[in-house]
């Protein structure tokens, strides 16, 4: 090395040594941090779906379900809220869901549904003598018949994404996490 040059020596600082190391050990893998994150998210955005409101704060378009019914939109089940999860890696991390449904509702969109044909089942109402549509294992007749083809439109009721509280928190955790990383193992 040319120029000028200071040697340390360490020796006797075996504490400061290990409180390195232990950085330097966990900035390798922060898998610990991004699973902390990603339970930190996944919390958030089932609460919005129980507010029914986007990362954004703004209420989502009520469902005809919803409407008909005075249910919550995206919650009947429950079981999109329910599949939201997140994968840790040790540079990165992953919020969503595996529910094939759950694009449209995030990002909205048109559902062509194609011409078909089904069986319609009913039964006679014995007192006024007129036709309901009924279960199949209720009915008493049944009969074919055409349905049209049609473009249903799904409005776009993001539920995936960060708020500010989220970045709030994301910061939080990291902070809390860099001043523990020295009392690791």
């Amino acid at each position: 090395m040319a120029g000028a040059r200071i040697t340390v020596d360490l020796s006797g600082h075996e504490e400061a040594l290990a409180e390195l190391a232990g950085y330097t050990r966990r900035a390798s893998d922060k898998r610990g941090l991004f699973a902390n994150i990603g339970m930190s998210l996944v919390t958030s955005t089932q609460m919005r779906f129980e507010r029914g409101v986007g990362p954004d704060g703004s209420p989502w378009p009520p469902s005809i379900r919803a409407l008909a019914t005075g249910g919550k939109t995206l919650v009947e089940t429950a079981r999109l809220m329910r599949s939201i999860t997140y994968v840790a890696a040790i540079n990165g991390l992953e919020v969503g869901t595996n529910a094939i449904y759950a694009a449209i509702h995030q990002f909205g969109g048109v559902i062509q549904q194609a011409a078909r044909t089904a069986v319609l089942h009913f039964k006679v109402n014995k007192k006024t003598g007129r036709s309901r549509f009924a279960k199949p294992s209720k009915a008493d007749r049944a009969r074919k018949a055409k349905i049209g083809a049609r473009a249903i439109r799904m409005p776009a009721r993001p539920f995936i994404g960060l708020d500010d509280d989220d970045s709030r928190e994301i910061i939080q955790i990291a902070e809390e996490w860099i001043a523990g990383a020295g009392a690791q193992p």
